[in-house]
């Protein structure tokens, strides 16, 4: 099976990510994956990296008439059997170089929020594979119906560990001090705004003895959040040797689709607290894998800090359920179900040009 993935990311995210995987492992399975991806982005750079197929396109806006003549001439040369498109640019996109193709085009949608309009979300998109159970239910909120749509978590490999990030030495912190990370993209849709107030409604005691490492964003240096000491270390490579070397996981997201960052620190053992919105709510399990709050309320987020920064077997409890529950959230699933909804889609095709499946 050929299928052509389109990800317009220029950045290295969540979403660019689980492309790669997903690439990587069906080339692995015999599958022909050829990845369109924006120039000199992370994601051309690890897949040329790893001499999977690749294609450098520049999209700009959604509906970038030039960026269609090029996928469309990538198309007509390559002939895959599916069009996938894992983002909202490279859905607009790949729309209008399919016009008139006989290609079946499945969209990926990893953000929790209603769609607007219909022309994107119409008929000519064979099948959605939605990431999470509150990204398929928005799906069907916009207008998709329920059976053009599937769930399919997004997965992530069994962790490796080098050796863990010593940031007590690296930040000159005290050893006694419990670590905190946050993970991301360092953005407000992300929660990052919100860590002044979580901070300051802890206890002056637990501020006295936590720390916060932040990976992701382009910021690097010591920072303070609400009195807490803190230390920016931008974009992290090799972020499982990073989160190995932390307590805890605070995730203030108030909309995530799944939290990719959340499956990598329970596999790790890091117990995370979350606010419990959009995919967060299915992938952790309160009490038993991480801590949950009520979506936006900070005091509660702040409480659920307080009670496993006081609690060391709460934290080891919930580090060994967290490896229990990531666990089920693998790469291999996530192949199993992108390459099930491949084949219903072209067994649907055949049925409806009169052949068999």
């Amino acid at each position: 099976m050929r299928i052509l993935h389109l990800d317009s990311g220029r950045h290295w995210r969540g979403g660019q990510r689980q492309v790669f995987l997903l690439a990587q492992a069906q080339r692995e399975r015999g599958f022909e994956p050829l990845v369109v991806a924006a120039p000199h982005s992370p994601l051309a750079g690890r897949l040329k990296t790893q001499g999977i197929a690749s294609a450098a396109v520049a999209m700009r806006i959604d509906f970038d008439v030039i960026a269609m003549r090029r996928v469309r001439r990538i198309f007509s040369r390559w002939r895959p059997d599916i069009v996938h498109a894992h983002d909202a640019r490279a859905h607009a996109i790949a729309l209008g170089a399919l016009i008139g193709a006989p290609a079946p085009l499945v969209v990926t949608r990893r953000v929790p929020f209603v769609p607007k309009g219909r022309l994107k979300y119409g008929s000519r998109v064979a099948h959605f594979i939605a990431i999470s159970e509150a990204v398929g239910q928005a799906l069907q909120l916009g207008g998709v119906a329920a059976d053009r749509c599937t769930v399919v978590y997004s997965g992530v490999p069994t962790p490796t560990v080098g050796t863990p990030r010593d940031w007590r030495r690296e930040a000159g912190w005290p050893a006694d001090t419990l670590l905190c990370a946050v993970v991301g993209a360092m953005t407000a849709e992300k929660g990052v705004e919100q860590l002044q107030e979580i901070a300051a409604k802890l206890a002056p005691a637990t501020r006295d003895r936590v720390r916060l490492v932040l990976l992701g964003g382009s910021a690097i240096g010591a920072d303070t959040f609400g009195g807490i000491a803190a230390y920016r270390a931008g974009f992290v490579d090799a972020i499982h040797d990073a989160m190995a070397g932390v307590d805890m996981l605070w995730h203030p997201s108030g909309a995530e689709g799944l939290g990719t960052a959340v499956i990598d620190a329970m596999a790790l053992g890091v117990p995370p607290v979350a606010f419990a919105t959009g995919g967060l709510a299915e992938l952790v399990e309160p009490e038993e894998s991480g801590l949950l709050a009520p979506p936006g309320d900070v005091t509660a987020f702040a409480r659920e800090v307080e009670r496993l920064v006081s609690d060391d077997a709460l934290r080891r409890r919930l580090a060994e359920g967290g490896r229990a529950r990531a666990a089920q959230f693998s790469v291999e699933r996530m192949v199993n179900g992108s390459a099930a909804v491949y084949e219903q889609v072209l067994a649907h095709q055949a049925a409806a040009a009169g052949h068999a499946p």
